[in-house]
């Protein structure tokens, strides 16, 4: 079990906001039901007011996130996992595919593509924590990858791994990148992220962001597989433009568009993309600050250049710990999560159920530093109180 060390007292403290999930995500600081006051019920979503709405949370995410002119953007059914998977199926087949693979949902992507597609492809993995030699890729094949690895807390270390005259396409999963870090659209094709994570939307709703080269790709190749109808973003050989103006594939929730928008609005207001990539980046600073040189926390990602601002993964550092069987660094794990849980000091800050036993501390945008702040002695209190 874990080293004896000072006797940490219990907190006096508790975050004014107890919510840490990495899905959906804490609401923007101040949010309320009023929020959703006006959210357009009962009305189609096809209708001219709704279709508006939907055209909005499109123009107003593409001005937040600095999009490029010229690219394209649809409201997906699904989440970022209708997104991601939409574009695998439609672009997927012409050339080579290579994956890089880090965390579970990268991981999640290349066993699609494998054993669902049936494209011989190469995945390039890595542990949690930790990412790929990105210099190995070949760019001649189209590359898909996540941008952060939600599950991990790794990501990849900015744009310039991607070469800007690839041949191929560069697919990215950015679903807990996008809103808080900086995404380096030049070296992009396609773009997915879900209004459950950064912005702390209402779940189910993804975007698809194409570039014009993933544009021509659609127009120019037809999949060998069938396509079912919620899939579908061409008719006859092009693409059906509607859908990235606000005629959604399938019905969304007019209560989560209204949310959607609440959200984006907050984002201007606290000083667009740059505001909300300081917020989470304070976040992780916070983090770093405390756990210091790593006495009783560390990092799964140890490489401050490849580690997350969003999903932060921290886990007990101390020689006990490290020394006990796997099923039992696990079970004291869950015990950290549950304690926090009953304490009301952090909701859903357990690790992910595949990643190594570990604590995942939400830092995005709607996160305030003062409640990072506010838990982290209550994470020293609590590993004394089920380890020591």
């Amino acid at each position: 079990m874990p080293v004896a060390m000072s006797k940490v007292e219990r907190p006096a403290t508790r975050p004014a906001n107890p919510c840490f999930s990495s899905g959906p995500c804490a609401k923007r600081p101040g949010w309320s039901l009023s929020a959703l006051e006006g959210a357009m019920v009962g009305r189609s979503h096809r209708a001219a007011p709704a279709r508006a709405l939907l055209g909005e949370v499109i123009e107003r995410s593409k001005s937040v996130l600095r999009m490029p002119e010229g690219w394209r953007l649809g409201i997906m059914p699904a989440s970022d996992t209708g997104a991601i998977e939409m574009a695998l199926w439609h672009l997927l087949g012409p050339r080579g595919v290579q994956v890089v693979a880090f965390e579970s949902f990268g991981d999640t992507w290349a066993q699609d593509i494998l054993k669902q597609l049936k494209i011989d492809a190469e995945v390039l993995k890595a542990p949690y924590g930790s990412i790929p030699d990105l210099s190995a890729l070949d760019w001649s094949n189209d590359v898909v990858f996540t941008w952060n690895g939600t599950t991990s807390g790794a990501r990849v270390p900015g744009g310039d791994w991607i070469p800007a005259d690839r041949q191929g396409l560069a697919i990215c999963d950015a679903t807990s990148a996008a809103f808080a870090m900086d995404l380096a659209w030049d070296k992009l094709d396609v773009v997915t992220w879900s209004w459950q994570k950064v912005l702390g939307g209402e779940a189910a709703h993804g975007m698809l962001a194409l570039s014009p080269r993933a544009v021509e790709r659609l127009e120019s190749h037809k999949p060998a597989w069938p396509m079912p109808k919620i899939f579908r973003l061409t008719s006859g050989g092009k693409l059906i433009e509607g859908i990235f103006k606000g005629d959604t594939i399938n019905t969304p929730s007019m209560l989560c568009v209204a949310d959607a928008l609440d959200g984006l609005r907050w984002a201007e207001d606290v000083g667009g993309l740059d505001g909300l990539i300081a917020r989470s980046r304070a976040n992780l600073a916070t983090v770093e600050q405390w756990v210091g040189n790593g006495e009783r926390w560390r990092f799964l990602a140890e490489d401050p250049a490849v580690r997350s601002s969003t999903s932060i993964c921290i886990a007990p550092n101390t020689v006990g710990f490290k020394a006990l069987w796997p099923e039992a660094q696990e079970k004291l794990a869950k015990k950290l999560a549950a304690l926090l849980e009953a304490e009301g000091v952090a909701f859903d800050a357990g690790g992910y159920r595949d990643a190594p036993p570990s604590l995942r501390i939400w830092g995005g945008a709607t996160v305030e530093t003062s409640d990072i702040r506010a838990l982290l002695p209550w994470l020293d209190w609590a590993l004394e109180e089920v380890g020591g």
